[in-house]
């Protein structure tokens, strides 16, 4: 992946989104021919030259310092996680490029990992690894999800499922909103690995094969994964409104994350989980 074209694109994106009357700025209304700022009002509000803020949105980020980033991200508004991006993207340490060299080793979930998934009865988990791949599952977010077992390993990834399978695609009620936030995680693990050829090849596949993932792709949207709600129609116990969360799993493997399920106590979601572990998986969610 071309980090001078991820950097240019990414600037320009965030730039596009803001208003003039969103930074204090007069608004020319119908006169303007850009959307969003101008590069001039956006270098006005970062404290540097014009010429030096467009060469770096032109990609050249060679030799940019952290105090200058840092003043072009308040004047963006960017997110933490956007700054974090932003940093990868115009700084890329060889730190970081040998990190990604590791992409191209298999991930390796430990016997004590997945003995814990097994013990955790009742609370649906998964291990989610790079690119979002599905590592492991327990019975229950089997039940829940998908029959992560009968899928071959290459179909086991969170993004290919969600944009390529109509019934995955039917188990998420807000399907427009998980996809917006997969789509962002992906371009957030792109801006720490760009040399992933199998990160390459996913996206490839997917924006060939879905319109509307070439489309959140274009947009250049960034974030983590932490927590959140999910709402899920699921064949076998309706609809469920159950929260998540995320947690980076200690031992070596930056990216190796742990995400369970779980309703609000005495929910109707809680005695939709109920159902799910006396039922089993004999009949998975997308069976």
């Amino acid at each position: 992946m071309d980090l001078s074209a991820e950097l240019s694109e990414f600037l320009r994106s965030r730039r596009a989104r803001l208003k003039p009357q969103d930074v204090g700025l007069p608004d020319f209304g119908r006169h303007r021919r850009v959307p969003g700022l101008r590069r001039e009002e956006l270098a006005q509000l970062a404290g540097v030259s014009v010429a030096y803020y467009t060469r770096l949105e032109q990609g050249n980020g060679r030799n940019v310092s952290m105090e200058v980033l840092d003043a072009i991200a308040r004047a963006l508004r960017l997110s933490e996680t956007e700054r974090a991006h932003l940093t990868h993207l115009a700084r890329p340490t060889a730190k970081k490029r040998q990190r990604a060299a590791v992409t191209n080793r298999p991930q390796q979930v430990r016997p004590g990992l997945r003995h814990m998934l097994d013990a955790m009865e009742g609370v649906p988990a998964v291990l989610v690894g790079r690119r979002l791949d599905i590592l492991a599952w327990n019975r229950m977010a089997r039940a829940l999800l998908s029959d992560f077992e009968a899928l071959e390993p290459h179909e086991r990834n969170v993004a290919r499922r969600l944009f390529l399978d109509p019934g995955v695609r039917d188990l998420y009620v807000d399907w427009e909103c998980k996809a917006v936030e997969v789509v962002s995680l992906l371009r957030l693990y792109a801006g720490r690995c760009p040399d992933d050829p199998e990160l390459l090849a996913l996206v490839g596949e997917l924006t060939v094969r879905s319109e509307e993932f070439g489309v959140l792709w274009a947009a250049h949207t960034v974030a983590d994964k932490g927590h959140g709600t999910n709402r899920l129609r699921h064949p076998l116990v309706g609809e469920l409104t159950l929260g998540y969360e995320t947690m980076r799993v200690a031992g070596g493997d930056p990216d190796l994350m742990l995400v369970t399920y779980q309703a609000e106590p005495d929910s109707p979601s809680a005695e939709g989980l109920r159902m799910l572990a006396r039922w089993g998986v004999d009949e998975p969610a997308d069976a």
